[in-house]
């Protein structure tokens, strides 16, 4: 009878840098589920933003500014994902033509997939371009990045990423009749399309940027692991406190300033409240800083395959479909329950419409403890379908199933 080989210390290294970016890619979506069911049963955010210093609270803050984290994670570990996938195909030609593919088909699932799960209504009153939008456009530009050499693409990302604040001073309406597409590129807005209104909720600068950086990173997963491990936490370290450092200085990296407040709490939560939309320089410092640190003490760890958030961080586009269908739904029924009307929920929440639509309960919504306690069950109810998907993936062979 043989003894089963041992695994070679590469393949364990290897194993062992994956799992760290799946888990923390599981962590960010589980915590970005925390923020779309505030936006479906919190009652307070059917009437004010979290981040709205007249009315907020230390606890309703953290609960948004936490999943402040999600979006520019995710968005990062996809660009070290593209090097990974660019290392495995050989021609950039192959890469680049998956990248379009795949950055199609998001924009695509963004347009009709994800605004029903959102609304439920096949009206296309309001168009959603969120974050799946971002990612489908940000993965066709890299099919042509990935053409330059790493070097030109770092300096492209970071001066972005660094830079882009130097343009809030430009107005949409200085382009005239062509003013959407600054819209498009770096300022939120709601755009009229006839009857319809689309809100760029994403602009695409620097997001893009962000998704290069990340791939920029990539080679480093290649490095002994004692010097990749050193070389994430500086590079994190110095990240964090060049936040911290811009923050307080309160000159450039975010065009909305802090302030000292009536108490100390709102005072932290002034310097905290950054910029998501585009996210400035301070938001993706003070995110991108920490994740790294994070991905540094996580390279050592290994888990087991069924880890909840390995299972999330390796189908991520299937849990994020999944997640906004069950919790829509599960809103539907709660209200059917609660007020005997099924229909008031067929349309986006207040949340997202800005106001009350007519008819709509002007008591609608749940206490914030109630609202942490159904997000909690309801990623405890995705953690079985999406670690079946995950065999299914695993034993599978179609190359469509790398899609979702």
């Amino acid at each position: 009878m043989s003894a089963t080989a041992a695994p070679s210390e590469s393949v364990v290294t290897t194993r062992q840098r994956i799992d760290s970016i799946d888990i923390l890619r599981g962590l960010v979506m589980v915590i970005m589920a925390l923020d779309h069911v505030r936006d479906f049963f919190h009652a307070g955010a059917q009437s004010y933003s979290p981040e709205n210093l007249a009315h907020t609270t230390a606890f309703l803050f953290f609960t948004r500014w936490i999943t402040h984290y999600c979006a520019p994670v995710f968005m990062f570990l996809s660009g070290v994902g593209i090097h990974f996938m660019t290392s495995r195909r050989g021609s950039l030609a192959t890469a680049s033509r998956f990248l379009i593919t795949r950055g199609l088909w998001l924009i695509f699932l963004e347009l009709t997939v994800l605004n029903i799960g959102f609304s439920f209504n096949l009206s296309y009153r309001i168009v959603l371009l969120q974050v799946i939008w971002v990612f489908g456009w940000s993965m066709i530009v890299m099919a042509g990045l990935i053409h330059l050499p790493r070097r030109a693409v770092l300096i492209l990302a970071v001066g972005t990423i660094a830079l882009h604040n130097s343009l809030d001073g430009i107005k949409p309406a200085q382009f005239g009749a062509v003013s959407w597409v600054w819209n498009v590129l770096h300022v939120q807005a709601f755009l009229r399309w006839g009857n319809m209104q689309v809100l760029v909720l994403y602009p695409l600068i620097p997001w893009i940027a962000v998704m290069a950086a990340g791939y920029c990173l990539g080679p480093v997963y290649q490095w002994p692991p004692e010097r990749r491990r050193k070389f994430l936490l500086r590079l994190g370290a110095v990240s964090t406190a060049a936040f911290f450092v811009l923050r307080y200085v309160n000159v450039y990296a975010d065009p909305q300033k802090w302030s000292i407040q009536s108490t100390f709490s709102l005072t932290v939560i002034s310097f905290f409240r950054v910029l998501k939309y585009p996210p400035s320089l301070d938001y993706l410092l003070m995110t991108l800083g920490p994740a790294l640190i994070f991905l540094a003490a996580m390279d050592r760890v290994r888990v087991s395959e069924a880890n909840p958030f390995r299972v999330f961080g390796r189908v991520p586009m299937f849990y994020y479909i999944l997640h906004f269908y069950s919790i829509h739904a599960l809103s539907v029924v709660l209200a059917g329950l609660r007020y005997g009307r099924w229909d008031i929920l067929w349309q986006l929440p207040p949340s997202a419409q800005g106001a009350f639509p007519p008819g709509f309960p002007l008591d609608y919504g749940y206490s914030l403890p109630v609202t942490y306690l159904i997000w909690f069950c309801l990623v405890a109810a995705l953690y079985l379908p999406c670690l079946w998907y995950m065999r299914v993936k695993q034993r599978s062979r179609s190359p469509w199933l790398s899609y979702l």
